[in-house]
């Protein structure tokens, strides 16, 4: 039977997800067709001739704009079996079902989706659109340990064809990526992983991750992303691996997402993994406000995140901090505290803009909707946004909020660069306030700012798909 691996958008990276489960559906003996809508056109022969047909749901962006290719599916293919996959599927299971999915997989889904295939492969054809029933129906998140296998990444477009590293000298590098785990050990309220694993996480087995790193380096990667939630999770597993990936592959370099938490828990390791060629490590601090920190239940504070940022720095590694400034509860003078202590730690090069845009998102199951800090704000779940929506009560900050989009938005079209981008956030956060913009702080002699490595594509959770972006698809 012909199945099609589909993703709609995954931070342009080469997505993992479809590639690890592409390799448990051709050992099942599926003729496997995958096809990344980020970056090349929906293959609307592939789609009209199989019997399943499984979309990947990794982030926010990724499942808005799967809600727009879904009526295409379905008039190409009214018969095959539709299933919808990832982190966000069971988050968004009733939204999936009215566009017509037989199948939700979340968590650990390359196992349920290799007996998915089965069942309908002896079958003889593709089942009904309507979910599968009894004991039949695969759980829509599954938690089971599983063994995995080496992704298949050869009917994939070239690594080429996705984001690239732009080093600190200015040299590009093709970049790769793949992930060493699933899920988190933390309950963060805000976060899209807990309601799916709910404080578990999972690991990829060293051999495959170092293979499949293998595969991608000789494949022209010269940089490796981690996705994994968070890399120290379990610090042994990444300690080795990064090991393993500096001893046999010389020259090649990474990034990781790590909690500040685990930064100065595990702050003897921040050396590793500057020697074994880690270039930056992404750490979602979100706000610099203990308060919002508390609510959000980050697990660190203020003066936790100027520490790490200290140690780091010393240790030769470059932070990324990522922020979700824009919640009910920052204040405009808060947004204003956000940029001085990026400025004075000597961070408006490390931070993308884009971070200094990002407002709250309170999906359907979020462990927000659990406080009354958060629920007095919401509105009716908005079906179409995915989200609960909300307005911040003090106006100001919502027309703050529009500028500073406009802002980013303007400056990265015409090539902008981010101090000059954050010195007109600076002034606009200063006039929302009715009040001149002073200079910005100067993060003194003993921090030099440089131009730190970087992703061409930005980081982030959630956020609306462009118009070019619904367009595309």
């Amino acid at each position: 039977m012909k199945v099609v691996l589909l993703s709609t958008y995954d931070l342009g990276h080469q997505p993992f997800g479809l590639a690890s489960p592409a390799a448990w559906l051709a050992e099942a003996g599926a003729q496997v067709t995958c096809n990344d809508l980020a970056v090349e056109d929906l293959d609307e022969g592939a789609v009209g001739g199989a019997g399943l047909i499984c979309v990947y749901l990794p982030m926010h962006t990724a499942t808005r704009l799967a809600g727009a290719v879904a009526p295409r599916l379905r008039a190409l293919n009214p018969k095959a079996h539709l299933c919808f996959y990832g982190l966000y599927a069971p988050l968004n299971e009733d939204y999936l079902r009215a566009l017509g999915a037989a199948s939700i997989l979340g968590g650990e889904f390359e196992a349920p989706m290799a007996r998915l295939y089965a069942r309908l492969a002896a079958n003889g054809a593709a089942a009904p659109t309507a979910p599968a029933s009894g004991a039949r129906a695969e759980p829509a998140v599954s938690h089971a340990k599983q063994r995995f296998r080496v992704p298949a990444r050869h009917g994939l477009p070239p690594l080429s064809s996705y984001a690239h590293l732009e080093a600190e000298d200015g040299e590009r590098r093709t970049a790769g990526y793949t992930e060493a785990s699933r899920g988190c050990k933390h309950r963060c309220r805000h976060c899209p992983v807990v309601p799916v694993y709910d404080g578990r996480f999972r690991i990829v087995q060293a051999d495959v991750v170092m293979e499949d790193i293998r595969r991608q380096v000789a494949a022209g990667a010269r940089h490796i992303t981690f996705g994994d939630p968070d890399f120290f999770n379990g610090v042994g597993h990444a300690i080795a691996i990064v090991e393993a990936l500096a001893a046999e592959m010389t020259g090649t370099t990474y990034d990781a997402t790590i909690k500040v938490e685990h930064l100065l828990k595990h702050a003897g390791h921040l050396g590793t993994l500057a020697r074994t060629g880690c270039l930056f490590v992404t750490t979602a601090v979100e706000s610099v406000d203990d308060r919002v920190l508390h609510i959000l239940d980050k697990g660190h504070t203020r003066n936790d995140f100027a520490h790490v940022t200290g140690l780091a720095r010393a240790a030769g590694l470059t932070l990324s901090p990522t922020f979700i400034p824009f919640t009910p509860w920052m204040s405009l003078e808060g947004y204003v505290d956000l940029l001085a202590l990026i400025a004075e730690l000597g961070l408006v090069d490390n931070v993308a803009p884009v971070q200094l845009a990002m407002r709250l998102l309170v999906p359907r199951g979020s462990r927000l909707l659990e406080l009354a800090e958060t629920r007095c704000h919401l509105g009716a779940f908005d079906g179409r946004a995915l989200a609960y929506p909300w307005t911040h009560p003090d106006p100001r900050l919502d027309a703050l909020h529009e500028t500073v989009n406009r802002i980013v938005e303007g400056g990265e079209a015409d090539g902008g660069g981010r101090r000059a981008i954050f010195a007109r956030l600076w002034r606009a956060a200063h006039e929302a306030g009715g009040r001149p913009a002073p200079p910005l702080p100067d993060a003194g002699p003993a921090v030099a700012e440089t131009r730190a490595p970087r992703l061409s594509e930005p980081w982030y959770c959630c956020a609306e798909p462009t118009a070019e972006q619904l367009a595309s698809v």
